[in-house]
């Protein structure tokens, strides 16, 4: 077999359309500036009904009707490819670019449904469904959702991939893209490796996916706990003041003293792992959870005890079955299940990526803390707050019933941030090889592997680093718009 080209037979019709567009753009683009610096102006604008109609047309107005359509070309062109590769058998004709898109149609469906069925009910979904009227709040969630639902459909489903994250195929060690692989026929394997083959011989494109399934597994749950450490916290100290303030500041504060980055590398190292610390803390940081879980519903329901007690006592028993299952590991110091009792253990989270959750939370709970705090410390003197003091509401209640929901806004758009600042550590530890396995796929070992032989192919490491790019990139739009949408509430 031929290797694949990138865009296949059909990029005779597509590519020069694509450059096509994009010189047009550069073109209208040299031209808008070139009118904005003699001080050109627009056409002239009336409004109608609430709505703007153009009475004329300026050079200025063409400029950017120019960008605006070579703009949608490009994309046209980018969505043909999209679909033809999802709807085109023949890899030759589809290229590397359309073959991967095939192996991306359900990551596509997903999207598509997601977005429709958000823009449909976007009135009744509160600050969610207000983020699809940002446009750089929806590329930032179309981005993001790409990337979890690739790392859902390709991690535990296998939907995706088109080998094994560590099968190894003879004669494929540090091939280009869209090499063929010798005797696929013969052993029932994907005949081409699409993002070419690493230095042991592995699929890049494979891997890759695999990656994101990796990082998803971690970076959101690991800051997802944070914050209910974080906020656990920061609500008594910004509420009630007083010592307990200055006690959990000046602890917050000892823990910000460290460089976070060298506070994260000396949790995860193998000296410290080796002393049982990062086993401890996690019992300790995984009873947060559910103490604000119980806080919360103990609150909500304190004057009908006739429905609080049965919930929470059903809670606490689930609760208390997922944390024993988190924290028990076998052959740790944190071994107290008899043999007799192993099927107690819902499920088994390997040594590294238990030490890699644990750390993302000690270093992330107290900014967060101070975040709450802050926070708090604000909201506490408004007139609602002192409406429910009035009422007689407990102060726990008033904590989470009153003051938290109105301080969702930041702490949303602080929760999207850290999980990109999450994922750049994750990103960084595997680059240097601690916390995760050797062999795992996520993408910052994917890229310490490959950069060894960066001069000469690009291709092992360059995919995972885009991967990388775009998933912190898409958090931060997505902050953003999520952050122009709370600031209109």
């Amino acid at each position: 077999m031929e290797p694949l080209t990138w865009t296949g037979d059909l990029g005779s019709v597509l590519t020069p359309t694509m450059m096509a567009a994009v010189a047009v753009f550069a073109l209208a683009l040299l031209g808008n500036w070139a009118l904005s610096l003699v001080g050109a102006k627009s056409g002239e604008i009336a409004y109608e009904n609430g709505e703007a109609v153009m009475l004329s047309r300026a050079p200025l107005d063409y400029t950017l009707m120019a960008m605006k359509f070579a703009i949608l070309l490009f994309l046209a062109c980018c969505a043909a490819y999209v679909v033809a590769g999802m709807v085109i058998g023949n890899l030759e004709t589809v290229g590397i670019i359309g073959a991967m898109a095939g192996r991306l149609t359900p990551v596509w469906i997903a999207l598509v449904l997601t977005f429709a069925l958000s823009i449909t009910y976007k009135r009744r979904l509160g600050l969610y469904g207000k983020l699809f009227d940002s446009m750089i709040g929806m590329i930032g969630f179309g981005i993001v959702m790409f990337w979890v639902f690739a790392a859902i459909f390709g991690g535990p489903f296998d939907m995706i991939v088109t080998h094994g994250e560590l099968q190894q195929v003879s004669g494929m060690k540090n091939e280009p893209p869209g090499s063929p692989v010798p005797g696929a026929a013969e052993s029932g394997l994907y005949p081409y490796y699409l993002l070419g083959g690493d230095n042991l011989a592995r699929d890049v494109f494979s891997r890759m996916i695999k990656g994101a399934w990796e990082v998803m597994k971690i970076a959101p749950f690991a800051t997802l706990f944070a914050f209910m450490v974080g906020i656990t916290l920061g609500l008594p100290a910004g509420y009630y003041g007083g010592r307990l303030d200055t006690f959990l500041s000046f602890l917050a504060n000892l823990i910000l003293a460290f460089p976070v980055i060298l506070l994260f590398y000396l949790l995860v190292t193998p000296e410290i792992v080796e002393t049982g610390i990062p086993v401890f803390m996690a019992a300790v940081l995984f009873l947060f959870p559910i103490l604000f879980v119980a806080v919360m519903i103990n609150s909500r329901f304190y004057t009908r005890p006739g429905v609080r007690t049965p919930v929470l006592a059903v809670v606490l028993v689930l609760l208390g079955w997922l944390y024993l299952s988190l924290v028990h590991q076998q052959d740790t110091k944190i071994d107290f299940l008899p043999a007799s009792l192993s099927w107690f253990d819902l499920f088994d989270i390997p040594g590294g990526i238990l030490v890699v959750f644990v750390a993302v939370m000690f270093v992330n709970s107290p900014t967060v803390f101070r975040i709450v705090r802050g926070l708090v410390l604000d909201i506490k003197t408004r007139d609602y707050v002192a409406a429910a003091q009035t009422r007689g509401e407990g102060k726990w209640y008033i904590m989470l019933w009153e003051i938290l929901p109105n301080a969702r806004g930041p702490l949303i758009v602080d929760f999207c941030l850290r999980i990109g600042y999450t994922t750049i550590l994750l990103g960084t530890l595997g680059f240097f090889g601690l916390g995760l396995p050797p062999e795992s796929p996520d993408w910052g070992s994917t890229i310490n592997e490959g950069r060894k032989l960066l001069s000469i192919y690009l291709h092992p490491a360059l995919p995972p680093a885009l991967s990388l790019l775009s998933l912190v990139l898409g958090l931060n739009l997505l902050a953003d718009g999520l952050r122009e949408e709370s600031l209109r509430d």
